[in-house]
């Protein structure tokens, strides 16, 4: 649990509120509904990205019950055809595995080398979930202060609409 811990400590030095609670290890949208909370949170998919020629990178946010069509956002970026980063990228530029994506990976990305997108239907919830680095937790963030947390750790985001 160590990531989550971490993950936590940032957000708590910033000042940023949020909930977390554990569970067990889920690291599927599938398995990690069986232990969420009915907490009126939006849970979160988040997938990361890399394009073609393997120089931006990118993490990707939406509503869980949604479908990403990812030819549509490899249009609107014009950068070529997009395909998931290796477990290695994920690493070097989240600090994570597969299965714990998260945007609380951004900490970890010292350089801002991320570019973040989330969707923009994501504007209207008043609060969001998302693992905390490790899919043995969930972290329940009131918008406001999740969007505190992107202007602290630092990454470019936009949101779009991503479907």
């Amino acid at each position: 649990m160590e990531r989550a811990e971490r993950a936590c400590a940032w957000l708590d030095s910033h000042g940023i509120r949020y909930d977390m609670y554990r569970h067990e290890p889920s690291p599927t949208i599938e398995l990690a509904m069986r232990h969420w909370r009915d907490d009126g949170s939006r849970h979160c998919k988040n997938l990361f990205f890399r394009n073609h020629k393997g120089n931006r990178h990118y993490l990707v946010c939406f509503d869980c019950r949604q479908t990403l069509a990812i030819r549509d956002l490899e249009e609107r970026l014009h950068q070529g055809k997009l395909s998931f980063a290796s477990p290695e990228r994920m690493m070097r530029y989240l600090g994570l595995e597969p299965g714990s994506v998260s945007p609380f990976g951004l900490i970890n990305d010292t350089e801002n080398h991320v570019h973040l997108f989330l969707d923009s239907r994501l504007q209207e919830c008043d609060s969001l979930s998302f693992h905390p680095n490790d899919c043995r937790a969930t972290v329940v963030i009131e918008r406001e202060e999740f969007m505190r947390y992107l202007s602290a750790a630092g990454n470019s985001y936009e949101f779009l609409d991503l479907y």
